[in-house]
């Protein structure tokens, strides 16, 4: 089931400024929301649930090989308070280059909480780069059985304008395509190819 009342936000830009909710579904897993209640900043929220426990996806958020199992191709992970966990989508490449991401761990509690802050690339555009300061990702994991954990990731610091809101649908499908594929590693031992 899907539902459309994101897309509203793009076809009529100038008609609606933001609802208090725009959600998206895929494949009934994963549960994307734009929440605009802040007026002047866009909180997305999406979450999903997992059959596995919460070590397996603690390890796959905060280990090297879970890192590359799901997410990218290389990854070192530093992963402590202040900590680095770089990354690279090409196989290729070398930690180091000019397509490595930075992630800075900002705090955790362990297998609860996890607050990273990207250093952010040549390949966004200049007003999310000028306001990388603000822009945190908040991943939070709730054990709900032994074999079944939720995860919900906050991004937070997204100003309400319509540069923002424009991002969002990149953003939404971007990040769901990444929770299918930790989904899939979880749940079936599928490593993501790059």
């Amino acid at each position: 089931m899907k539902k459309v009342v994101f897309i509203i936000i793009m076809i009529f830009p100038g008609l609606l400024i933001f609802s208090q909710d725009a959600t998206v579904q895929t494949e009934k897993r994963i549960i994307s929301t734009v929440d605009s209640t802040n007026k002047k900043e866009l909180m997305l929220i999406q979450e999903f649930i997992v059959k596995v426990p919460l070590d397996a996806v603690w390890n796959a958020y905060t280990t090297k090989k879970g890192w590359e199992s799901w997410a990218v191709a290389i990854a070192e992970v530093n992963f402590k308070i202040n900590g680095t966990i770089r990354t690279n989508y090409n196989k290729n490449g070398k930690i180091g280059d000019s397509t490595t991401i930075n992630l800075h761990v900002v705090n955790y509690i362990p297998k609860k909480l996890i607050t990273l802050q990207a250093e952010l690339t040549g390949n966004f555009p200049g007003f999310i780069k000028k306001d990388q300061k603000d822009l945190y990702n908040i991943i939070y994991f709730d054990p709900l059985t032994d074999k079944t954990t939720k995860i919900t990731s906050y991004g937070i610091g997204y100003k309400n304008n319509p540069k923002y809101r424009s991002l969002m649908k990149f953003f939404i499908s971007g990040n769901e395509m990444s929770y299918q594929q930790l989904i899939a590693y979880l749940e079936k031992g599928e490593i993501t190819k790059y």
